[in-house]
């Protein structure tokens, strides 16, 4: 994993990009370098070393001729497999780098090369007889990579904010409010005004800065596939074969669930090469609701590992938050972002590698908003029939979340389900759009979440998180070819509940887990926020603050939550957690 970077025309000098590289540093600790191909631009790299970690694959990588330069961000899976072929077209390699690999590919074919390119990535690749800039980024979205491009001048980036110390740096105030409802900028931007995001699956061959156009790195040709148990199993398999495989050591961040115990019984059983084992442990008194320590601990004895309880409750969360805050490039009002920093600092002192199960749930309908929205297309005439007396009812939180939610659109209905409040209709435009009105209601559902709920919210945490302790974050769940599987699935019962993720935990003697009921990763917020302690009282302190500095920027429902917020300390919760971050964080950036 790396930090890229690229400033072209006006600004572009050393300084800059030296101010760039040491806003990223901790994404490449181990070796940078910064240079200018040519009058008029900087291009810099933070490095760190997962595969081939010696010199010789340090970036930028050259060719061969000096015609042409690499710098990137990731990892590719089917690097041997490119190489084989590069090989047999007479290549000759140096080292056992799939930087080295990437380099020749794309030096022979160019963007048409990247449809063949499985893993993850953000890339700039430079031709300099042709004084020629290919920038891409993954079809997943895994790796991040932020623009800013004016008529004078474009920067490229793995992080917004050090863009936004050579712009403006002004507050986008329209991202206020998606992050009230979603607990994240809007898709394609950030809260620093004019800085954006690259999106996943673009890229673009640019050789006039001021004036450029995205395409869409074009996907495999389709091909038959089994859609079977079987097919799945084989297909996960080698995905972890592939993503657990560095050179450096690889750990596992396990939360006693499906999908991690998953990966690491699937590795452990193909290998017996026991990993380093990272879990939340909260306090013993929430122990039954929070359980993943006691489930982890159980999964540990059945597949042995050398297993770690990262311990939590409120003053280890008071004692680390400042830190926490400094390294977020920008917040996520999620608090499982808190957890997986936490769980990379620990890990930090044993791996530079963390396998997780991020993909499964949103591929494979595991999160209870999946249900909910199985349960309205179901019931639908029924539930709108009933919705405008049933929602003013006291029902409990869970079941008057549910019929706020109702519409009589299925896509307004679902994305009602994954905020925090039903959104207003000027926002539920801007992602209606996202919708593929060619796939059936249930599954365009979950491609939404692939493309805006998984990117904006748990691939940027998970990210940010570890890369903040200069450790690889690894998701094998979103393996090319098994997204291309899933893609194929027109049976849309598999879609349901992780139906062959479960299948295969009983096959490992684990249906235990398979039947552990689903609860989110997170701190316990409700708990904290309604016991008066030292938790509690930072977070109001902190909601009075950001109520003082920024509550005129905010929307009503946002004003009144702040005018009183001890009042929804245990019905509006991740709402009160979602503003105390963002007031935080704002107050930090001085926006």
């Amino acid at each position: 994993m790396c930090g890229i970077h690229l400033i072209w025309g006006k600004g572009a000098n050393e300084e800059s990009i030296k101010l760039l590289m040491e806003s990223a540093r901790h994404r490449g600790p181990d070796q940078s370098a910064s240079f200018s191909p040519w009058p008029g631009m900087w291009v810099g790299v933070n490095r760190l070393k997962i595969i081939h970690p010696g010199p010789e694959a340090d970036q930028p990588f050259w060719s061969p001729d000096g015609r042409s330069f690499l710098i990137w961000n990731g990892e590719l899976y089917n690097y041997q497999e490119l190489r084989n072929l590069l090989h047999r077209m007479g290549v000759e390699f140096f080292t056992q780098s799939d930087t080295e690999v990437l380099l020749h590919w794309l030096r022979i074919f160019g963007a048409k090369g990247l449809e063949k390119i499985q893993g993850m990535f953000a890339l700039i690749f430079v031709d300099l007889s042709g004084q020629q800039v290919l920038v891409a980024r993954d079809k997943n979205g895994e790796k991040p990579l932020y623009f800013l491009q004016n008529q004078d001048s474009l920067i490229v980036s793995s992080e917004s904010r050090g863009i936004a110390k050579l712009s403006e740096k002004k507050l986008d105030r329209y991202q206020l409010d998606y992050f009230f409802y979603l607990r994240t900028p809007q898709p394609g931007r950030t809260f620093f005004k004019g800085v954006k995001e690259w999106k996943p699956s673009r890229f673009s061959e640019i050789k006039q800065y001021s004036a450029f156009r995205w395409d869409n790195i074009p996907s495999l040709p389709k091909k038959e596939i089994s859609t079977t148990a079987e097919s799945f199993k084989s297909l996960l398999q080698d995905a972890i074969l592939k993503q657990f495989h560095a050179d450096v050591p690889v750990g596992m961040m396990l939360s006693g669930g499906a999908d991690s115990s998953l990966l690491y019984a699937l590795w452990y059983r193909k290998t017996g090469v026991p990993l380093p084992g990272y879990t939340i442990q909260t306090e013993k008194k929430y122990a039954s609701k929070y359980a993943d320590g006691t489930f982890s601990a159980k999964f540990s004895q059945q597949f042995p590992m050398e297993h770690h309880l990262v311990k939590v409750d409120q003053q280890v969360f008071l004692e680390h938050f400042e830190e926490y805050m400094h390294s977020l490039d920008y917040p996520v009002g999620d608090s499982a972002s808190f957890l997986t920093w936490l769980i990379g600092h620990e890990a930090k002192k044993e791996v530079k590698v963390l396998i997780s199960g991020a993909g499964a749930d949103e591929l494979w309908g595991g999160y209870q908003r999946h249900q909910a929205f199985d349960r309205y297309l179901q019931n639908k005439k029924l539930l709108l029939a009933v919705n405008p007396w049933a929602k003013n009812l006291p029902l409990g939180r869970k079941w008057e979340k549910f019929f706020s939610a109702i519409d009589p659109d299925p896509n307004r209905t679902f994305l009602n389900f994954s905020a925090l409040q039903p959104i207003p209709s000027d926002l539920f435009t801007d992602y209606e759009r996202v919708f593929d009105k060619k796939l059936p209601l249930y599954t365009q559902m979950l491609d939404f979440d692939r493309q805006v709920y998984l990117v904006q919210d748990v691939l940027k945490i998970y990210d940010n998180a570890l890369m903040a302790h200069g450790i690889e974050g690894r998701s094998p769940y979103l393996d090319d070819n098994l997204i291309q599987f899933w893609r194929s699935i027109s049976d849309e019962s598999l879609l349901k509940g992780k139906v062959w993720i479960k299948e295969l935990l009983e096959e490992l003697d684990l249906s235990w887990i398979a039947k552990r009921s689903k609860f989110g990763f997170g701190l316990p917020l409700q708990e904290w926020l309604t016991e008066n302690g030292p938790f509690s009282k930072r977070v109001f302190e902190g909601l009075r603050d950001l109520d003082q500095n920024y509550g005129s920027m905010l929307n009503l429902e946002a004003k009144a939550i702040l005018a009183n917020p001890k009042k929804y300390a245990s019905s509006q919760f991740l709402t009160l957690y979602n503003l105390f971050v963002l007031g935080e964080w704002l107050k930090l950036q001085k926006l």
